[in-house]
């Protein structure tokens, strides 16, 4: 679940948590509704992306207190931070990280992920013990997965999981035709979630249940839950998740069986 992310305005989505007792409240509602992981980007005092240390340490912190959530912390903040305070993100301790896998073009912006940065956040994800989700905006990125692999070993935890960013404007499609490709082309023995962007978000969660694959969904990458009808709240999302999940008979793994699952150590 991965509730604000760093692109929409708190102006113009009012529903989206911004501040630590929105977030703590939607974390509530979502492991209730069904979700094992949330996916933090945090905001300032004036809803502005911040990859503040002491703000993002206080988070993991209050989400640990008052869930059993995975927290994992995105390393991508939004694509002005530079590249020492997305790796300062590890030091607040959160469970699990996000490492995407190459530069991607990201609307109007870059994305940027040079493989020198890649590596040295993957070896530190190594040395502090925190699982890394690595994140595909593109079939090449997998490409550099399979390298990174290659030359620094597994993660820790011993689990190789991806979560494809799909229908990203610069990205890879989000369609079903391209997930198939994407998956085949994962190392063997790699889990995967799939994330559908904006219109896309109901197409890939349908071809991700259907391939097998796990799910990712929220405010981050989707604002509309159908035509004309705004999302209300991350809850909303995960509930729809989690019927639809439960429908295709593979229904959602608790947060313990999540952490088991993902290899992330108990906390």
């Amino acid at each position: 679940m991965a509730p604000t992310g760093a692109e929409s305005a708190k102006s113009d989505v009012p529903a989206l948590p911004v501040t630590l007792e929105e977030l703590v409240r939607t974390a509530k509602e979502c492991e209730a509704a069904g979700a094992a992981v949330i996916h933090v980007h945090i905001r300032d005092d004036a809803a502005r992306p911040t990859l503040d240390l002491p703000r993002l340490t206080d988070t993991v912190q209050a989400l640990r207190e008052a869930t059993g959530l995975i927290v994992q912390l995105s390393t991508g903040g939004a694509v002005t931070d530079p590249y020492e305070n997305r790796l300062r993100v590890l030091e607040a301790d959160p469970d699990g990280c996000s490492l995407t896998c190459g530069t991607v073009n990201f609307g109007d912006e870059v994305f940027m992920n040079p493989w020198p940065f890649m590596v040295e956040l993957y070896q530190r994800t190594q040395e502090l013990e925190i699982v890394p989700e690595f994140e595909l905006f593109d079939l090449g990125q997998i490409a550099a997965l399979h390298r990174l692999l290659d030359k620094h070993g597994l993660p820790y935890g011993g689990r190789v999981h991806c979560d494809l960013v799909m229908g990203v404007p610069g990205g890879m499609p989000g369609d079903t035709r391209t997930l198939v490709a994407a998956v085949n082309a994962l190392p063997e023995n790699a889990t995967w979630s799939a994330t559908g962007v904006g219109r896309t978000g109901l197409p890939v969660l349908f071809a991700a249940l259907s391939a097998g694959g796990h799910l990712r969904v929220g405010m981050e990458d989707t604002l509309t839950y159908a035509k004309g009808q705004p999302v209300t709240s991350n809850a909303q999302l995960v509930e729809r998740a989690g019927a639809l999940s439960r429908f295709a008979q593979r229904p959602p793994m608790t947060p313990a069986e999540a952490r088991e699952f993902l290899g992330v150590k108990s906390r």
